[in-house]
Formats: C-alpha cells, sequence, structure tokens
C-alpha cells in the first residue's frame, strides 16, 4: 500500500499504518519508528489503537504526514514515490525522516519542492511546466544559474 492519495482511513493508528495486510504491531511499530511517529503513539493513552481518520482531529498535521508515511515504508517496499511526503513536517522531524528514507534498501522517486529533502539525492530532475529543464546532482545544480539555484537562493534567504 502506498499513501493512498494522502487520507488516513477511519480506524485506528495500527489499521492506518498496516491496512488489511497480514503485517503486525511490531511491524506496525517498526514503521512508526522509522517515520520519527513511535513516541507520538507512546504518548497517546490508546497508543497504536487511538482512533483517527478524516475528520477526526486527534493528530496534527505533521503527525497524519508521518503515519502515512509509516504506511508507506511498513511493506519494505523496493521502490517508494514520496509526493511531498514531508511538506507538512518541521525540520526537525523532516530530518530524522530524511535520516530513516536514506537508510532504507529502496529506490526512491522523491516530488519536494522542499529542496533539503532532495540534499542527497543521487540525481535530480527539476521540471517546469512539466518539461525537464535541468539535471544533475545537489552541488550541480546549486553551482549553475538556473530555476535551481533561483529556487535554493529563495529557501535559503
Amino acid at each position: 500500500p502506498g499513501l493512498q492519495g494522502g487520507r488516513l482511513w477511519a480506524g485506528d493508528i495500527l489499521t492506518n499504518i498496516v491496512g488489511a495486510s497480514s503485517l503486525t504491531v511490531d511491524d506496525a511499530w517498526d514503521a512508526a519508528r522509522a517515520a520519527g511517529l513511535a513516541a507520538d503513539i507512546e504518548a497517546m493513552p490508546m497508543g497504536m489503537y487511538t482512533l483517527v481518520g478524516e475528520g477526526v482531529s486527534t493528530l496534527s498535521g505533521g503527525q497524519r504526514q508521518r503515519v502515512l508515511i509509516a504506511r508507506a515504508l511498513v511493506g519494505r517496499p523496493r521502490i517508494l514515490l514520496l509526493d511531498e511526503a514531508t511538506s507538512a513536517l518541521d525540520n526537525l522531524s523532516q530530518a530524522a525522516v530524511l535520516e530513516t528514507l536514506e537508510g532504507l534498501e529502496a529506490t526512491r522517486v522523491v516530488i519536494a519542492h522542499r529542496l533539503a529533502t532532495v540534499r542527497n539525492a543521487d540525481r535530480i530532475v527539476v521540471l517546469d511546466r512539466g518539461r525537464i529543464v535541468q539535471a544533475g546532482t545537489f552541488r550541480e545544480l546549486a553551482a549553475v544559474p538556473g530555476p535551481f539555484a533561483a529556487m535554493l537562493a529563495r529557501q535559503v534567504a
């Protein structure tokens, strides 16, 4: 299962992470740790069995996003597509999630506007109106004038 459109399902956190698969609560805890969510879940009175879902506002935006990241990670995918997956996270949470993602034995395709998200990417492809306008490593793209360097300058300022 992937992020399924970025929505939580009606049910508890455990169900939102493992879905209808045969994965266990231990698998869910491993994924929650990887997504930087375990401490939050441990602090909830019902833990993994805390009810969540659309319209249930027990989670912050960052926590919701980390539940979805845990859902994407729980099955240990070989290919992972992340579309603005850390956009609702604060810098500290984003750093923890990115560190976990870098340790995955998986091909990651990351769509991001926050350039810190792709700092360690093997290859970055810059799109403008659906066309590739630049490609290279973070360092290569930052060193030449173009859309990437301009976006980087705006984010650093």
